[in-house]
């Protein structure tokens, strides 16, 4: 048990029968009212986002989630296959429950797998991959790497923004989180 006024970023709480991993959070105090906490929480189990918002102090439940280290093997009817680099067992994950982080996921990479109690709830990539590029406009000489920006298809399936100097093959590295463009590897 903690209470409202112990939040931070990352931590994992139960609350309305969901786990909730804390994205933001403020401490508000009002003249002679009361003090409230502000929290942006996301439900790892179905992945909206809600806003709420508890009294200072309001007693919660940590919710205990565990990581493991797998191999990202194949996709197999909606399920996505994951191997257990210890004990070489095999699970399957739904489409729905990793399909944000899927947009960035190759095969044979490593992911750490989310679960609650026994249950799968997701996955979580390192914050930047290395991605090649399949499709794109052409890039044009003279172009610098400030100036303009086009879409590129990279070789999971997700469409980036990048600047005008990127062309098919290049190897680019990109941000899981909000899927930016970082940088291109040389």
């Amino acid at each position: 048990m903690i209470t409202s006024n112990d939040l931070k970023k990352g931590l994992t709480i139960q609350y309305e029968g969901s786990i909730w991993k804390v994205l933001d959070f403020q401490h508000v105090k009002h003249g002679r009212g009361q003090a409230i906490v502000r929290a942006k929480l996301r439900n790892l189990r179905q992945g909206n986002i809600k806003d709420l918002t508890f009294r200072a102090g309001e007693k919660l439940e940590t919710a205990h989630i565990e990581t493991k280290t797998m191999q990202y093997l194949y996709e197999n009817a909606g399920q996505h296959i994951f191997m257990d680099l210890e004990t070489y067992e095999q699970i399957g994950i739904p489409e729905e429950k990793i399909e944000d982080e899927l947009k960035f996921l190759k095969e044979n990479e490593n992911v750490d797998i989310v679960t609650y109690e026994g249950e799968v709830i997701g996955a979580s990539l390192p914050v930047k991959v290395q991605l090649r590029v399949i499709e794109t406009e052409p890039g044009i000489r003279g172009d610098t790497q400030s100036g303009g920006s086009k879409t590129a298809k990279l070789e999971t399936g997700a469409v980036i923004t990048v600047p005008l100097f990127v062309n098919v093959d290049d190897v680019l590295i990109v941000n899981t989180e909000d899927g930016s463009y970082d940088s291109r590897v040389q």
